[in-house]
Formats: structure tokens, sequence, C-alpha cells
């Protein structure tokens, strides 16, 4: 097993997926399957009671057997498709915490908590174009497919992320769209968002971010390179030079955060230095 991806994150992930679950089902009526009794539904699973659950659902022959309270659950046939766009372009592979760990852990999160809730997962990792992609994933015992191509993912290349999701072909339909990216791209934002809410998606934008990124501490003189196009730029640091950079960071976060509230997209920033659960969680809340 790997470093990234070992028995302690999965096992992370999986106390999160009732408390999205729970959260997902109050705020997005009719997007997730319906768990309740009737003659349009069928059994599905079982899983561990907790309070404030209906106890008219307690499985009986199953605490016989096991001395456990066990609820069942039902789901309607219909799934809901959720696309997960992971951002591999250079600039994604910087800054400590690495911003290519959180984001890979975020997405192995997400995905993760998908299919415990039924739902139908896609995975496409993006620079120009779409990378590695996974179409139509059903079940955890299909999560292994995901860890695997997140554990394979080269970050390198520059980013364009509006042509590599509208080049994908991973939309199928009504669905949720999950971005986690630094928005470092050369693609239109406001297009792609446009794109995205034109296909019927809710959109969930999980912009990460480094510390170094969110604020620098850095002094004297110094050269930066362009992490995707090796562009050279020798600078001088001084206070108007940090002020002029967090200006313009503040505009760019402004710019991206008005296009998803024009489309309808829920806006997330992370610093990679979050834990998972923490990033998870803000998810959730909305």
């Amino acid at each position: 097993m790997s470093q990234l991806f070992d028995s302690d994150f999965l096992n992370r992930i999986q106390r999160l997926v009732l408390y999205f679950r729970t959260e997902a089902e109050s705020i997005s009526a009719g997007n997730r399957k319906s768990r309740s009794k009737g003659s349009s539904v069928e059994f599905s699973d079982y899983r561990e009671y907790v309070p404030g659950d209906d106890f008219r659902r307690i499985d009986w022959n199953a605490f016989g057997r096991f001395e456990k309270l066990f609820i069942k659950l039902f789901m309607e046939e219909r799934e809901v498709p959720v696309s997960i766009f992971l951002d591999i372009s250079k600039s994604m592979d910087w800054g400590v915490p690495n911003k290519n760990i959180a984001s890979r852990k975020l997405a192995a999160a997400l995905a993760y908590i998908s299919l415990a809730n039924f739902d139908k997962v896609s995975l496409a990792c993006t620079d120009e174009n779409a990378r590695q992609v996974l179409m139509g994933i059903r079940g955890k015992n299909q999560f292994h497919r995901i860890i695997k191509t997140l554990e394979m993912v080269q970050y390198s290349g520059e980013s364009d992320i509006q042509k590599a999701i509208e080049s994908s072909h991973v939309l199928s339909g009504r669905g949720i769209s999950i971005l986690i990216t630094d928005f470092f791209s050369r693609g239109n934002i406001t297009e792609l968002l446009k794109y995205l809410a034109y296909h019927k998606q809710t959109i969930y934008a999980c912009h990460i971010l480094s510390p170094q990124e969110l604020s620098p501490d850095i002094s004297d003189s110094l050269r930066l390179v362009d992490s995707e196009t090796g562009e050279v730029l020798d600078i001088t640091v001084t206070p108007s030079l940090i002020k002029a950079y967090k200006n313009a960071l503040d505009s760019f976060t402004y710019q991206v955060r008005q296009a998803c509230i024009k489309f309808g997209a829920q806006y997330f920033q992370f610093s990679s230095e979050m834990a998972v659960e923490e990033m998870v969680k803000g998810v959730a809340a909305r």
C-alpha cells in the first residue's frame, strides 16, 4: 500500500461517509438515491444504527445474530453521476505541503464518499488535455481503481482545464462535477463554468493553494521560474511588491469566486496544509 493512501487514510475517509451522506441529503433533495421503503425502491445495503435513525428500519434479525443494531438501506434504481476533474499540471506539483498530495487525497476522499452514497463516479486527470480517465465506477469494491489511478499520476505540462474537460467526454447527463485545481490555467474559467452549467451539472470548485502562495514569506532577491512554461523572472522583494502580489491574488480569487456565483457553483478555497477531513467537511457543509 502506498504511503499516500495508507490504511490510516482509508480508515479516516470511511469515518467521513456518514457525515457527508447526512449533510448531502439534507441539501440536495433528488440528487441522491432515496433510502426509504416503497414500491419504487429496492434493498441496497446495511449500516450500523446511529442516534436519530428511524427505528422502524432496524433489522431485528441482524440484531439477533450480531447483537448490534443495523439499519436497512433502500435506494431508487436511478443514480447520480459524479465527475471529478483533477488538475495534474505542473503548477499543482508545488508547495509545502505539496498541492499534489492534498489534491489527490481530496479526490480520493470525495470519490469514496460518492461510491458509498451509491453514486456513479468518473475521474479525469487533466492538464491541457484529459489524461488518465476512469468512467462510470460503481460500488466501494471498485475504489481500488481510483486509488491506482491517483497513485500513478504524473504532474507535468501546462493547464487548460476548459479545453481538457470539454474534450474529456466524461459528462453523461445531469450530475455533479467537482473541480480540484489551483485555477492557474490558460483556459477561460467563466466559459468552463458556463459549459458545466449548460450540461446541468451541480458544480463544486475546490481551489487549492499552498501556504507559500497564500502568504509568501520571502525577502531579498530571487529568481522565479514558471513551473509550467519555464519562463524566468528575476525580482527584488520589497514590502510594496509583497503587497502588490497579495492584491493580485485577492483579485484573482475574487474573479474565480464571482464566476462561480454567476453559474451557481459552490466555491471553496483550501490550503494544502489542511487535513483532508477539514476539506471534505467544508464541501459537505454547503
